[in-house]
């Protein structure tokens, strides 16, 4: 399978054109390899350096990532752009990139990922981006605790960022929106949720979720960002037999 054949099958599961005119990022293969044969695909939330230098090392033939190096605005190749675009073409190490579509995903998302750790049920989307909406909502069927709740969302024992225990003790309903969607509290506080996970929060949602009484776990950006990409890992590995790795640089953010 070639890059541009295994992007089409990314591109069919992800379908990036429904999010196109909302998206900054140009979701889809971003860098060729010249036709070359894919047989190994590194996963990662970033397409930094040493993202690229490590899939190289790891023999991958692809790069799949959730920020890619192409956003709406052409950025000259230089400095660390250049660096980055450089290791890519000097290797043959072709990139794909999805930005919102895996934010969305029903199944391979980062926020239906994070709400299949947690067991919610009557999922429905949830928390609009420039008029899409990319998480998802739901309820537990019967309430849980805050700390249970971390424990559910980190099993490997990490830590969140930021937590406002404002809400409720026992936790019924929650939102979901991965990444930087701090403003998103505002839609978790008007549909009355107990609950809203998110990977950052901006000082100005301090007060709004202490005056609502909403409890706001902010797991990290990279956190929050790297169930998907595990996800699409799996899923590409079970469906088209292809050998995966997922390549792990957190920015601690």
């Amino acid at each position: 399978m070639t890059a541009i054949e295994l992007s089409r099958w990314f591109d069919r599961l992800l379908e990036p054109d429904i999010f196109a005119a909302a998206d900054p990022s140009r979701n889809g293969l971003q860098v060729d390899n010249g036709g070359s044969a894919i047989a190994r695909v590194a996963f990662a939330v970033d397409a930094s350096l040493e993202t690229i230098e490590r899939a190289i090392s790891a023999g991958a033939d692809m790069l799949v990532v959730h920020h890619g190096l192409f956003w709406r605005e052409s950025e000259p190749l230089t400095g660390y752009h250049y660096k980055r675009v450089k290791a890519l073409l000097d290797s043959g190490l072709a990139l794909y990139a999805s930005h919102l579509p895996l934010d969305a995903h029903a199944e391979c998302g980062n926020n239906a990922g994070l709400a299949a750790r947690l067991s919610l049920g009557k999922l429905r989307p949830f928390g609009l981006w420039h008029g899409c909406l990319i998480g998802y909502a739901g309820e537990f069927e019967t309430p849980v605790d805050l700390d249970e709740i971390l424990r559910r969302l980190f099993p490997d024992g990490k830590k969140p960022a930021h937590i406002l225990p404002f809400g409720p003790r026992a936790i019924r309903t929650v939102g979901i929106v991965s990444g930087g969607a701090s403003d998103n509290v505002h839609d978790a506080i008007a549909e009355g949720l107990d609950l809203f996970i998110t990977g950052e929060i901006e000082h100005e949602a301090y007060h709004p979720a202490l005056e609502s009484g909403i409890s706001v776990v902010a797991c990290g950006h990279y956190q929050s960002e790297t169930v998907g990409v595990r996800l699409l890992a799996e899923r590409l590995g079970r469906e088209a037999g292809i050998d995966t790795v997922f390549i792990d640089a957190p920015t601690g953010l």
